[in-house]
């Protein structure tokens, strides 16, 4: 190439022969060279944080990072949303309370494949990527599983192309930053946002009004059609903040859409002219009150109303702005069901249902059957309980006052519901008053998951067991009216969080092993099978778990100031804590270990170390009392000079997704001992088992599948079915039948009794001694022995370090089902009928920069 330079202040080119290289001009906002990163994060950290290096904090280091990080994504983002538009694709619409994301930076790098990259620009720059991200705030938006998993679909969306949105709301505090004082759960507020939030953008264009209250009234519409209008007294704002979601490895990035909420009119000037200084910004506060925090206690009547307020204004919201996104490209509504699928994260989102007729017929004026006809193919429903008290019931009364048109159309929808039972099953009138939408008694109310079972094409469990168990027992005589709704979708984790990010180490074992395809097609992970007995694959095997046990030991010292022995076998049970999960029994068995040691302190004990993690919910008076037992007992047995070490008990405070992170890899045992038939799915005990923890568990929720996925040789098995659940307690069930006739029983429970574990307050423990001698609901006493003969083959398993070895590769090898693609490809053949879209990005190219509007702006 004969390239013409020329002289300065001339016009003639100096002539030359060399031949000089074709220069490649990349973007600073989309380029991926090294080179280039460096320099797009140093114009962010001088152009966005206004610092240099001699005025930056840690922080404004990592909010330049994660601004250059979103750069790359807006291009992909922006490519993603403007392809759906275009070609006019069917979109899923993920409804949900909770979206527990986790930290984005790390997961962004991942999935954009500059994670090296990335690490190589901030080492040239003086900076450690490692140091950067530990800064980043957690989003607490999500209590546990249910936010996960919401976060996980999310991430199998995108990962499979499909066109989907998520929408929630976004909290101010999320749920709380829990803390440990004086071995109590003390609720902090979760300030997340309190440097701001470097990955989402706000779109005030888009926000919508969701009115509350009021009263409604009929009149006759231009066609004499009888019509009802909603006259709301209050009125909020809902601005939608995105947040993108990208898939791993291709051009996709999808949204999550969260609302916040805020007064019409923030400040009343004439009330603060008058004096009232506070009643001048009264619409204000409580209007933002919705969307505060996660799950107000409910204890209260105005916690009650808050977290309905909650669920109608997320779900209004996201309604209104489905139907604005659907109207710009479609002038009435007969392809809506064919172009939008809505699923419902369990029942809260469920007021959707009265929420969309509502809209349909009040406001854009469609006949009451056409809009029927629209809602009930566009919704599905996932049931994600099996607990009586966790199927939402709101009382008519608070309805009145708060929705009155929604009760009206709940009231209208019940009435013809009820015709089509008394055609299906006549003279039935007790089949009548169990599927009415309406609890009648002394006090009315609204049945949540009824409206969502009748409102719905598509009824889902989320696992096999509990899918059966909606069949035969929660939602039986839908089943009998409906059985062509019901189907099973088995929860899955997204391998790119749970092992990818959090196990480097033996994902980067797995890729040597078998390639990387794995990563997007999990059951390739029984590939390894072919390896486990492979001295080296086993030795690099253990000594990553090792590694990772030595890991969680380092922090445990630096955050608990507990020694742990790192050749101990770590014993794991981090979720929600409720009495249903039974940390309370493990309890019982750290109490009968301490027991036999009392008895014995030359005893040959197995080392063990209890890890214990989860929040109890702020309102749970006996979950929040297990939480003080568990670090009393923790006092003592890890202080007792006769234990000599040999137990160690641990409670790590403000379990979230990061210490998930940590915990999950280095775990040997994973506890999941749920009372058999309590427990819906589960998906800690699928992230366990692929970091190649071995299970004791009941024949509950996904333990089933998993069992059955990595042979009953490599999994701990107790405890009562389901069904003998059902019949103990249909005989009449006695604990302290139990309690007498198990002397080590009766010994761990005289021990609490007596307040050996709180000398200061003995009787501190005495409601948890009541609950379980006079009822244990959750069965503790009749799986005791079991479960107490089962950690003695645990024990006597973990002496074998060999085979303990093989087992805990074959439960990595065989939980390839356990993927929340496979779990998301179910739902869009079964449900949602959609099909993926590949996104297309267009190079840089520096001559064809530029703005060129060719269309008059987006109306919105």
């Amino acid at each position: 190439m004969n390239n013409q330079v020329f002289e300065p202040n001339s016009n003639q080119p100096i002539q030359s022969n060399v031949c000089l290289p074709e220069i490649q001009v990349e973007d600073d906002r989309t380029g991926m060279t090294v080179e280039t990163l460096k320099r797009a994060f140093a114009d962010n950290l001088y152009y966005i944080q206004g610092k240099n290096e001699f005025l930056a904090t840690p922080y404004d280091y990592y909010m330049a990072l994660a601004y250059t990080v979103r750069d790359r994504l807006l291009h992909r983002w922006i490519n993603t949303t403007t392809t759906y538009i275009q070609k006019e694709v069917k979109t899923v619409y993920y409804l949900s309370a909770e979206f527990l994301m986790g930290r984005q930076l790390s997961n962004n790098l991942l999935n954009l494949n500059m994670y090296d990259r990335v690490c190589q620009a901030l080492e040239e720059s003086g900076l450690k990527l490692d140091d950067l991200m530990s800064l980043e705030p957690e989003p607490g938006l999500g209590n546990g599983g249910l936010g996960r998993l919401a976060a996980c679909f999310l991430d199998s969306l995108a990962t499979l192309e499909i066109p989907a949105m998520g929408y929630g709301i976004r909290y101010e505090f999320g749920i709380f930053d829990q803390r440990i004082e004086e071995g109590a759960q003390v609720e902090h507020p979760d300030k997340w946002l309190r440097f701001g939030n470097p990955w989402e953008i706000r779109h005030p264009e888009l926000t919508v009004v969701v009115g509350f209250g009021g009263r409604t009234e009929g009149y006759d519409d231009d066609k004499g059609q009888y019509r009802v209008r909603w006259i709301p007294d209050r009125k909020v704002l809902g601005t939608p903040y995105d947040t993108p979601v990208p898939g791993y490895h291709n051009n996709t990035v999808n949204t999550l859409r969260l609302w916040r909420a805020g007064a019409s009119e923030e400040f009343n000037f004439q009330v603060f002219d008058s004096g009232d200084y506070a009643g001048a910004v009264t619409d204000k506060i409580f209007s933002e009150n919705i969307s505060k925090v996660l799950y107000p206690n409910d204890n209260t009547s105005q916690g009650q109303q808050l977290r309905l307020e909650q669920q109608y204004f997320f779900v209004s919201c996201s309604l209104q702005d489905i139907i604005n996104t659907y109207r710009r490209t479609y002038r009435n509504f007969d392809q809506f069901h064919e172009k939008v699928a809505i699923q419902l994260n369990d029942t809260h989102p469920s007021i959707g249902i009265a929420e969309l007729m509502r809209l349909l017929v009040d406001k854009y004026q469609l006949g009451w059957n056409r809009a029927w006809y629209i809602t009930k193919h566009t919704f599905g429903y996932t049931n994600h309980t099996l607990l009586s008290e966790a199927l939402e019931r709101w009382p008519v009364r608070l309805f009145e006052r708060l929705l009155p048109r929604h009760l009206e159309i709940i009231y209208e929808i019940n009435h013809r519901f009820l015709e089509q039972v008394k055609v299906k099953y006549p003279g039935d009138g007790d089949r009548l008053q169990r599927m009415s939408l309406i609890e009648e008694g002394g006090e009315k109310f609204i049945r949540m998951a009824h409206l969502a079972c009748v409102g719905s094409h598509s009824i889902n469990g989320v696992a096999a067991l509990h899918t059966e168990l909606l069949k035969q027992r929660v939602l039986h005589d839908f089943y009998e009216m409906f059985p062509e709704r019901f189907n099973n979708k088995t929860n899955g984790i997204t391998p790119r969080r749970w092992l990818l990010l959090s196990n480097p180490q033996l994902s980067d074992l797995i890729t040597e092993k078998i390639g990387g395809n794995w990563v997007n097609n999990l059951e390739d992970l029984q590939k390894l099978e072919a390896f486990v007995d492979d001295p080296e694959f086993r030795q690099r095997f253990a000594a990553i778990k090792q590694q990772h046990k030595q890991e969680l030991v380092d922090y445990i010292l630096l955050f608990n100031d507990v020694e742990v022995n790192p050749n101990s076998l770590f014993d794991v049970q981090v979720k929600r804590l409720h009495e249903y999960k039974r940390q309370l029994l493990d309890v019982l068995y750290i109490i009968t270990l301490y027991n036999r040691i009392k008895r014995n302190p030359g005893v040959d004990i197995l080392p063990r170390t209890f890890i214990f993690a989860g929040k109890a919910a702020p309102g749970y008076y006996m979950a929040k009392l297990v939480i003080r037992l568990i670090n009393a007992v923790a006092k003592v047995v890890n202080n007792d000079p006769d234990v000599g070490g040999r137990i160690k008990v641990v409670f790590m405070e403000g379990f979230s997704v990061s210490l998930g992170q940590k915990i999950y890899p280095a775990a040997n045992l994973s506890e999941q001992i749920s009372t058999a038939g309590k427990e819906a799915s589960g998906t800690g005990n699928m992230k366990f088992a692929l970091n190649g923890a071995l299970t004791i568990g009941t024949l509950d929720g996904a333990n089933i599948e998993i069992r059955e996925a990595v042979g009953a040789d490599n999994f701990f098995l107790f405890g009562l079915t389901a069904q003998e659940v059902f019949d103990l307690k249909a005989r009449g069930y006695n604990p302290m039948d139990y309690y007498h006739s198990n002397a080590q029983l009766k010994e761990v429970i005289d021990r609490i009794a007596a307040g050996d574990f709180c000398p200061e307050n003995p009787n501190l423990f005495k409601p948890i001694v009541d609950s379980l001698l006079y009822k244990d609901e959750y069965l503790l006493f009749a799986d005791y022995q079991s479960y107490i003969d089962c950690q003695d083959r645990v024990s006597h398993a973990y002496r074998d370090q060999d085979n303990w070895i093989r087992m805990s590769i074959l439960n990595t090898a065989r939980t390839g089902k356990f993927s929340s693609d496979r779990t998301i490809r179910e739902y869009c053949q079964d449900i949602w009928n959609v099909e993926s879209v590949s996104i297309d990005i267009e190079e840089y190219v520096q001559e064809e920069a530029g703005l060129k509007v060719t269309k008059p702006p987006l109306r919105v």
